[in-house]
């Protein structure tokens, strides 16, 4: 099988480095866009990084060029994690700067990135691109209305790219998971009963299914991806 490349927003987070690893092993080149200052603790190997603002237009298009500038590894997924959570009082306690602020953190660089990457999967003869969502989308919690709200509008960014992409040959599909297991949410909330969370390693499966030619049927799905307990 020829190398394809997927470009992995917020691949330097928990969920990041677990969905970065799934598809190196799958034998993918992956291209990982991050802040300036950004840690990991992955493997380098072939994953190739860089410097990027990705709510910035032109920070989205650096990290899409850089996806899709080996000819012999053509981009063919994009997987669009990054985003950001905060939780607070009610609706009519919730700054509107703290209401945006959520709103640029989760939609603006999926918006951007996918904006971007689309004329490039069209002209590689097609692709898929994998949005995350997140389960408070559907079934919202009180004080996170900016957060849930955020995610709600990633989800129908997603579906309306399915359906306008459709006949190019690019899919989009949308994973809704619950709270994420890692280190950074354990953190913020150390009281909550973590055996009910979702580990990125159970996650990072799907994202790489929903980029693969094994489920290329599927477009403007919603998966939701709970924890067992």
């Amino acid at each position: 099988m020829a190398q394809r490349t997927v470009l992995v927003t917020g691949g330097t987070g928990g969920l990041g480095e677990a969905v970065t690893a799934a598809f190196r092993e799958a034998g993918w080149r992956v291209v990982v866009p991050g802040r300036a200052g950004a840690s990991t603790t992955a493997p380098a190997g072939d994953v190739v990084r860089l410097v990027a603002d990705l709510t910035d237009p032109a920070g989205a298009a650096r990290a899409v060029e850089a996806a899709s500038g080996d000819p012999a590894a053509p981009l063919r997924a994009v997987v669009n994690l990054v985003g950001g959570y905060a939780s607070g009082g009610l609706v009519h306690e919730t700054p509107i700067e703290e209401f945006d602020r959520m709103f640029t953190a989760n939609l603006r660089p999926t918006h951007l990135v996918t904006r971007a990457a689309l004329p490039h999967l069209i002209a590689a003869g097609g692709g898929a691109i994998v949005c995350v969502s997140a389960r408070a989308a559907l079934a919202p919690f009180p004080g996170a209305a900016g957060y849930a709200t955020a995610k709600a509008a990633v989800l129908a960014f997603a579906n309306a790219v399915a359906v306008e992409y459709r006949r190019s040959g690019v899919r989009c599909n949308t994973v809704l998971p619950s709270v994420i297991d890692t280190p950074a949410n354990r953190a913020a909330q150390p009281d909550a009963d973590h055996a009910r969370w979702v580990a990125p390693a159970e996650i990072a499966p799907v994202i790489r299914f929903l980029a693969s030619d094994e489920s290329a049927p599927t477009s403007g799905a919603a998966v939701p991806v709970y924890g067992r307990a």
